[in-house]
C-alpha cells in the first residue's frame, strides 16, 4: 500500500507550448514550406560550393576534370565522321569539293560547324546550294545542286561559262571546248543573260549562220551572223525588232543579200548598209603598178 501522505508526480500537460504553436502556425503556411524544401537544399549546396570553389587550385582541378570528360564524350566512335559522300556534282566538281573537305576529317560530329561548313561548299563558282546531312557509321553526306552552263562568255580575262542567271560556273580554254553553246561577249554581257537567251531563242531560224551576241555599252546586243553580217538591236524591246528582221528575212530574203549590217537601233527607220564592191583585179593590178612607178601598158 502507498502512504497517504505520498505525493503523485505532476500530469503532462496535453497543450502545446507557446513555440510549438507559432511553428505548427508558420508550417501550414504553403509559402513557408516551399522555402523550406527548396530553399534547404540551394543553401547546403551553395555552403558545398563554397568550400570547393573557394580554393583556386581546386577550380582548376575541376576544370580540367570536366573538360576531360567532354573531350572523351565527344571522340567516342559513335560521334566521330570519317568518310564524305559528296551526291548530285559532277566528276571535277566532286573531287574539287573533296579537297577542301578532306583536310576536316576525321572530326568529331560535336566540332563540326556545318554552317560554316555549307558556306564554304556554296563558295565554289558551280555550286548553286549545298546540304550537309551528319549519317550514321561515320559518314558525313553532301547534297549538291550544280548550276549548268548555259552560254558561254567571253570577257577581258577570257572565256567562262555562266548559268542562266549569268553567274559563273567555271572557265574554258577555248571556244571549242563548248561548241554546243552559244557565245556571248562584252563587259556587263553577263547581267543581261536572260535576256541573251530570249534573244538567241527568237533567233534559232538563224541558228546555223550565228556566232553570237555581243553587249554594246552594256546596254544594248548586237546579233553576230557568218559573212560578217551584224544586226544592230535597240536597248528596249530588242526582240520585237529581231522578229521584224526575220519577217523581212522571210518575205524577202533580207540576209541573203549582200549586206553588211541591219541597224535596228530605231525601229521605225531601220537602216541597211550594202557591202563595199567586189574589187576588179585589173584595176586593182594597174594601181599597185601606177603607186610603184612601173610602166603601164
Amino acid at each position: 500500500m502507498q502512504p497517504l501522505g505520498s505525493s503523485r508526480p505532476p500530469r503532462h500537460d496535453p497543450s502545446p507550448s507557446r513555440l510549438a504553436y507559432r511553428l505548427n502556425r508558420l508550417w501550414l503556411r504553403p509559402g513557408f514550406r516551399r522555402l523550406v524544401r527548396l530553399g534547404g537544399p540551394v543553401l547546403i549546396l551553395g555552403l558545398v560550393g563554397a568550400v570547393v570553389f573557394g580554393s583556386a587550385d581546386r577550380r582548376v582541378a575541376l576544370g580540367q576534370h570536366m573538360a576531360q570528360i567532354v573531350e572523351n564524350l565527344k571522340h567516342r566512335p559513335e560521334f566521330m565522321l570519317y568518310s564524305l559522300e559528296i551526291r548530285g556534282a559532277s566528276s571535277e566538281l566532286a573531287q574539287a569539293l573533296r579537297a577542301s573537305m578532306v583536310q576536316t576529317l576525321p572530326v568529331s560530329s560535336w566540332d563540326l560547324d556545318l554552317e560554316a561548313l555549307r558556306s564554304k561548299l556554296q563558295g565554289f563558282d558551280a555550286v548553286a546550294r549545298a546540304e550537309i546531312i551528319v549519317r550514321g557509321e561515320g559518314v558525313l553526306d553532301v547534297e549538291i545542286e550544280q548550276r549548268r552552263p548555259a552560254l558561254v562568255w567571253r570577257n577581258e580575262q577570257g572565256l567562262d561559262l555562266i548559268d542562266p542567271d549569268g553567274r559563273r560556273v567555271a572557265g574554258i580554254a577555248a571556244r571549242g571546248d563548248r561548241p554546243d553553246l552559244p557565245l556571248i561577249a562584252g563587259t556587263g554581257a553577263n547581267f543581261a543573260a536572260p535576256e541573251a537567251l530570249r534573244l538567241l531563242g527568237v533567233a534559232q531560224p538563224l541558228a546555223p549562220r550565228l556566232r553570237g551576241l555581243v553587249r554594246v555599252g552594256e546596254r544594248r546586243w548586237d546579233l553576230v551572223l557568218d559573212r560578217d553580217q551584224r544586226i544592230l538591236l535597240p536597248e528596249e524591246n530588242p526582240q520585237a525588232a529581231l522578229e521584224w528582221v526575220l519577217a523581212q528575212d522571210r518575205a524577202q530574203g533580207l540576209l541573203r543579200r549582200d549586206l553588211v549590217l541591219i541597224d535596228m537601233r530605231t525601229p521605225r527607220r531601220p537602216t541597211v548598209r550594202l557591202a563595199p564592191p567586189p574589187a576588179d583585179p585589173q584595176k586593182t593590178a594597174l594601181l599597185t603598178q601606177a603607186k610603184a612607178g612601173a610602166p603601164t601598158r
